[in-house]
């Protein structure tokens, strides 16, 4: 359980320090004076992409623990 608990930190952290703009929009934004813009676009992109990975996740538990007590009610 705690390598799992462990696993989750480090996977969360690396999600924070993860840059997820493309190339153009990171040439586009940082040529200009308003760093808090950039911020804004990075922020908005990292939202964007995590939401279908959090529906995954939690579809793919959902289906998991359905499979998984079947199972033990047939024992």
């Amino acid at each position: 359980m705690k390598r799992k608990l462990l696993f989750l930190f480090f996977t969360f952290y690396a999600f924070l320090s993860v840059n997820a703009q493309c190339a153009m929009c990171r040439a586009v934004l940082e040529s200009g004076d308003d760093q808090s813009a950039a911020e804004g676009i990075n922020d908005g992109i990292m939202f964007l992409m995590a939401v279908p990975y959090i529906l995954v996740a939690v579809i793919g538990f959902y289906v998991y623990r359905t499979f998984n007590k079947s199972k033990k009610t047939k024992i």
